[in-house]
């Protein structure tokens, strides 16, 4: 009888990554790739793979979320009714590739890199919490590399592909729900945790796909080593997505995608991504919900407790270097402005107080001369912060009174009508 490849990685001792190069180790996307570079999925009696013993490496990792919100990998496990007894049927397990962001491209590279280190990281959870139904939810151009992927294995075929759509709010974890029970893909206002009543109001365990792919490492090599690099308090590697900034000339921005150790200073995560930190007045970390770092920062680690006191966090992963010479004031009105045009128009502080907000900042940054501006800018994000039907107002508000604090002279420059800055 001729050996599989998974038998055949089974029986070789394959040595764990070293360096920084962990999720982009392998050298093609393909499966022998893959198995040749990491081995087959753990599956031997007392593996991580076990539910017990996969939430214990993980609490020891240190591992949170790469989506966004940065919750303990392990908690949302340990969440899941039931889990530790394997006795709760119905248990919906969901890879999240929706990044809707425009500055991120991470989960797409990812996706297009290395998917079977995702479709290993969704077969391990699932199994370790006693999934009945398998999802990986993502944009159309993702899934064709997931579906390729799945139809070279033959332990993936119970996963489920759904595209989403190619909205900013698309991703959010109830919308991602909301979309695979047969709905739109918006944000829906819960009171219950997805661990408790998710998808068919069955426990649902959602994770982004980089978090997922970290979980199938997690799995073969343990936690010591995902904490051999980086960070006591931001362990192992995560990907980040660099911009520069030409996004508020109407044009996409040009974008690298790196594997970064947790903790790296922002110069250089940005020089690695080439560019000139001398160049640059501020970055903005964590995407268009983010929070700008001014230039005499950029030692600043990229971690939750280095961005701390400018109220940011590392986020997805994101950030966009703002030109020395470019207007703040603009290139905020625009993301603003983007933003409110992408609400799903469920609540009042989206439809009303969004399209508001970001109408005063263009109005600041087109020149008008009115003091009066930035404190009724303030005071729309004050309202409408905690008042969402999701956190896309919070996130609008953070970004925007960020800006008013940081840029706080280019704000002045524009009040008193003279802002030497490009503009368009």
């Amino acid at each position: 009888m001729t050996m599989t490849r998974e038998a055949a990685a089974a029986t070789r001792l394959i040595a764990a990554p070293v360096g920084l190069r962990r999720l982009t180790a392998a050298p093609g996307p393909d499966y022998a790739s893959h198995l040749a570079t990491f081995g087959s999925r753990p599956s031997a009696p007392g593996a991580a793979r076990s539910g017990a013993a996969l939430l214990d490496e993980l609490r020891a990792s240190g591992l949170e979320g790469r989506g966004g919100a940065a919750f303990p990998a392990w908690r949302k496990m340990a969440a899941i009714p039931g889990a530790e007894r394997f006795r709760l049927r119905s248990i919906v397990v969901v890879g999240n590739a929706a990044e809707g962001e425009p500055l991120s491209s991470k989960d797409a590279v990812l996706l297009r890199i290395a998917p079977h280190l995702v479709i290993d990281g969704l077969l391990t959870v699932a199994a370790a919490v006693g999934a009945t139904r398998i999802f990986l939810y993502g944009p159309t151009a993702s899934l064709i590399h997931a579906q390729r992927a799945v139809t070279e294995r033959t332990d993936a075929g119970a996963i489920e592909l759904r595209a989403a759509a190619d909205t900013f709010v698309a991703g959010e974890a109830s919308a991602v729900i909301n979309a695979l029970g047969g709905g739109e893909a918006v944000p829906q206002d819960r009171t219950v945790r997805l661990t408790s009543a998710g998808l068919g109001n069955g426990p649902t365990l959602l994770h982004n796909v980089e978090t997922l792919a970290h979980i199938a490492l997690v799995a073969r090599f343990g936690a010591p080593w995902f904490r051999a690099v980086g960070t006591p308090d931001d362990p192992g590697t995560r990907l980040v997505t660099v911009n520069r900034d030409v996004s508020f000339r109407g044009t996409a921005p040009s974008s690298r995608v790196l594997e970064v150790a947790g903790g790296t200073p922002l110069e250089h995560v940005l020089a690695f991504a080439g560019l000139a930190t001398a160049s640059l007045s501020a970055v903005l970390v964590g995407g268009f919900h983010g929070t700008w770092v001014p230039a005499v920062a950029f030692a600043t680690p990229l971690s939750r407790a280095g961005l701390a006191p400018y109220g940011g966090s590392p986020g997805a992963g994101i950030l966009m270097g703002l030109e020395t010479g470019h207007c703040p004031i603009t290139v905020a009105g625009r993301i603003a402005s983007y933003l409110a045009d992408q609400t799903a128009g469920q609540c009042g502080p989206c439809v009303n107080g969004l399209p508001a907000m970001a109408s005063l900042l263009t109005r600041l940054a087109s020149g008008e001369r009115s003091d009066a501006l930035p404190a009724e800018i303030a005071r729309l994000a004050a309202v409408v912060t905690g008042r969402g039907s999701c956190h896309h107002p919070d996130g609008t508000a953070r970004f925007v009174l960020s800006t008013l604090d940081l840029f706080a002279s280019d704000v002045a420059a524009h009040l008193s009508g003279c802002c030497p800055k490009v503009h368009s």
